[in-house]
């Protein structure tokens, strides 16, 4: 009983956190990405604006939530955010510009891609993209705050869907099970197999495949 307590004041407080915003700054944005760490695929970010009044409930960290808890969030958060937008930058964008790079890369084409401009955004963290306007960042943003929490939960799904999609592209590596990330399974896929077009190559320098 106490721990539900808890979890509800905790999911309370992510709601309000971001209605403080509300009140100083107006319309503000979550970002949050998915995929810094994996070896292979693209890194996802995504941004979400959520209406004032809305309550979802079990929104959370999406590392913190079931696959099958995420997917159903995933369709609550799409159905009633005022705007949202899923954006990456590729395999080949991180290996030139870096992760970091490429992941605020990715955060500005999510919120580029908003249908509505927010005058403020939250992003997960300790790095700021260049947006164009004024912007905080917010470390263990995904667990304070609503809207970053849905970015997370947007981010986190588009992107095994896209691991998903990759595994019936590249079947020998079993991206569905490992996600792309420096298991020992997909160690031994990339030394039986190569690289293919969706490996980060950089990733591996300090790796002997």
């Amino acid at each position: 009983m106490a721990g539900s307590l808890l979890k509800d004041r905790e999911l309370l407080e992510r709601f309000e956190f971001d209605s403080e915003y509300r009140r100083k700054y107006g319309v503000i944005c979550g970002i949050d990405e998915a995929g810094r760490g994996p070896l292979a695929g693209a890194v996802y970010a995504a941004a979400v604006i959520l209406p004032e009044g809305v309550f979802i409930d079990g929104l959370n960290d999406s590392k913190k939530l079931s696959e099958k808890k995420r997917e159903a969030l995933f369709d609550e958060i799409t159905a009633c955010a005022v705007s949202y937008c899923v954006a990456t930058a590729s395999a080949a964008e991180i290996d030139e510009l870096n992760i970091l790079n490429a992941t605020m890369l990715a955060m500005k084409r999510a919120f580029g891609g908003l249908s509505e401009r927010p005058s403020y955004a939250l992003i997960d963290g300790n790095r700021v993209p260049e947006l164009g306007i004024p912007a905080e960042a917010v470390v263990k943003g995904d667990f304070r705050s609503a809207d970053i929490a849905a970015a997370s939960i947007l981010a986190k799904v588009s992107r095994d869907r896209y691991m998903k999609e990759l595994d019936e592209k590249y079947p020998e590596y079993c991206f569905a099970k490992h996600k792309g990330y420096g298991t020992a399974l997909h160690y031994e896929k990339v030394k039986e197999f190569g690289f293919c077009p969706e490996h980060r190559r950089s990733f591996f320098k300090k790796h002997k495949v």
